[in-house]
């Protein structure tokens, strides 16, 4: 009995001296610029502080409304109606605005994608009007004027 007796108390000083927050293993495994390890602080982590609501009284005035999406509007020619009418079904058109100008043939595929890959439901003629207008007005070529 007393060989388990001095088992567990050898095994209860080794586990001691391996616990988190000891000297030797503290001194074990110092990392340069370490400074603390395992701090652990009650509260919310990761939470950001809001400035606490000013209390207004009854004559404080609101805007109440849907909040302003300002798109820039697309250049005049034939096809712009369907280019808002189809593309912007799916996506803000802003994405044919603002972007760098793409080449015809990336149009082409462009147009190809969205109709193939994502299913935009564009009419054959339609394609061949959006194309026509984006190549127009949307290439390298065109945004130089």
């Amino acid at each position: 009995m007393t060989g388990n007796r001095c088992l567990g108390i050898v095994l209860l000083a080794a586990a001691g001296a391996l616990a988190p927050g000891s000297t030797a293993l503290s001194q074990a495994t110092k990392v340069p610029g370490l400074v603390q390890e395992g701090n652990y602080a009650p509260g919310n982590l990761g939470m950001q502080m809001q400035p606490a609501p000013q209390n207004d009284d009854a004559s404080a005035v609101y805007a109440v409304g849907p909040w302003p999406t300002y798109a820039p509007p697309l250049a005049d020619g034939d096809g712009r109606e369907l280019v808002q009418s189809f593309c912007g079904m799916c996506h803000s058109t802003t994405y044919v605005t603002m972007q760098p100008p793409l080449t015809s043939a990336t149009w082409e595929a462009v147009v190809s994608k969205m109709i193939g890959t994502f299913g935009a439901p564009i009419p054959e003629p339609s394609a061949q009007a959006i194309l026509a207008y984006l190549k127009s007005h949307y290439t390298p070529e065109t945004r130089k004027e």
